[in-house]
């Protein structure tokens, strides 16, 4: 009996030290539990302002060259130099590529000495030698019929009184009609001379300009040979490289330069856009008043404004858009033609209006909702109503009142009803910031 007494005291002992440590354990666990319980999360929460603001429409647009050349041969020969870096900016009137020159001045040469004969040969026919030579034949002869008028005037009378016989005056006769035969003939000859000479310095002269526009056609194409840049601004890639044979065919394609300086941004408004931008009394001029700012893809905005350029002559009736053009200073070329981005300008401006950062906004099934921390700095979803952007803010028609706080950052990490930690968006970028 002793001994089961014993025995049942050993079992007990350690079933009670085991009860003791699991007590404690427990105990232990439940302190863990309480020092490990995670804070509320940090967010950062902006003011619900109210203020007088200007009200924004925004357009997507590409930016495009004011000027876009592309630099091609215009004549056949081998590309013999290249003197520009690719994608650097070119000034007007600089070299860029050389044609070898030595078949153009060859050609020049050529013209030059065609040109020289025939300036010789209109100073040769020019000099009327045949029918300098025919006057004075037809001088002579027509000296002989003189004479033989006069001795036939003479002899008539006097073969009437018998002074002198029948066979003198038809002898004297004979010789007047003989010179005039020789006058006529040589007269024909005169002019015949006279229309040829003057059909040869015609000709002669028609060579001369024929001459002359050789040569100037072999200048102008050894100037060809030389392609400088007709514009300033930025080269794009060489198409052709050193030693290939170009023109041939066609105008071979070297290289492209473009001035983007000014830039011009092209973009579409709707008829109700465009009816902010005008009013029926300008009749469009306000148009040219604008300002407009030039939203990047990274969200920066282009340092310098822009204006207005060209508002097209009709609203494209398919797309109910019309197509309008602004103006941008582009220093340096930083921005290039091709890029996308949003033009953004100010179309009237709305007094007292309550405003949020856009980044607060979510949309939820079709609404828009803010995340509002309260006094006790817990979050409730209020479904709001939008109405036009302001710069970065958006106006709130309904739901918030000015003085109220909603969250900007940090959103994903709470939920309706919970507790956070607000921050302001001024004391998150300075706790960033360190």
């Amino acid at each position: 009996m002793q001994h089961r007494q014993n025995l049942s005291l050993s079992l007990a002992a350690p079933i009670l030290i085991v009860a003791l440590m699991a007590g404690g354990g427990c105990s232990t666990k439940g302190e863990h539990g309480a020092t490990a319980q995670a804070p509320p999360p940090t967010v950062v929460v902006a003011s619900v302002s109210q203020k007088t603001v200007p009200i924004y429409s925004e357009y997507v647009g590409q930016t495009r060259a004011d000027n876009t050349v592309e630099l091609r041969a215009r004549v056949e020969g081998v590309l013999q130099k290249v003197y520009f870096r690719e994608g650097a900016t070119v000034k007007k009137g600089q070299l860029l590529f050389t044609i070898d020159k030595r078949p153009f001045e060859a050609a020049l040469q050529s013209a030059k000495a065609l040109a020289a004969k025939a300036v010789a040969d209109l100073a040769q026919a020019q000099q009327r030698t045949d029918v300098l030579q025919a006057q004075a034949q037809l001088a002579e002869a027509q000296a002989v019929l003189a004479r033989a008028d006069q001795d036939v005037a003479r002899l008539v009378p006097l073969a009437k009184e018998k002074a002198v016989t029948e066979q003198d005056l038809d002898a004297a006769i004979a010789a007047q009609k003989s010179s005039k035969a020789t006058v006529d003939a040589r007269q024909a000859n005169v002019t015949n001379l006279e229309a040829a000479v003057k059909y040869t310095i015609e000709r002669a002269r028609a060579e001369v300009s024929a001459s002359q526009a050789r040569i100037t056609q072999a200048q102008l194409d050894l100037s060809y040979c030389n392609i400088h840049s007709p514009i300033s601004g930025v080269i794009g890639f060489l198409q052709v490289d050193e030693g290939n044979l170009v023109g041939r065919g066609d105008a071979t394609l070297l290289a492209t330069v473009s001035a983007s300086d000014p830039l011009l941004v092209d973009f579409s408004v709707s008829e109700i856009e465009y009816l902010k931008l005008t009013d029926p009394e300008s009749a469009g001029e306000r148009a040219g008043t604008l300002r407009f700012d030039l939203v990047l893809s990274d969200e920066s905005v282009h340092p310098h404004q822009g204006t207005f350029k060209v508002l097209d002559r009709t609203v494209d009736p398919t797309t109910g858009t019309m197509k309008v053009e602004a103006v941008f200073p582009n220093p340096g070329s930083y921005l290039r033609p091709g890029q996308f981005a949003r033009v953004r300008v100010a179309v009237a401006e709305r007094e007292n209006a309550i405003l949020i950062p856009q980044r607060a906004v979510q949309e939820l099934q079709g609404a828009k909702t803010v995340m509002v921390v309260d006094d006790q700095n817990k979050v409730a979803v209020r479904t709001i109503k939008l109405g036009d952007k302001a710069e970065k803010d958006v106006v709130v028609l309904d739901g918030l009142n000015p003085g109220e706080r909603v969250i900007v950052e940090g959103m994903q990490k709470v939920r309706p009803g919970s507790q956070v930690n607000p921050s302001t968006a001024d004391a998150s970028t300075k706790l960033q910031g360190g």
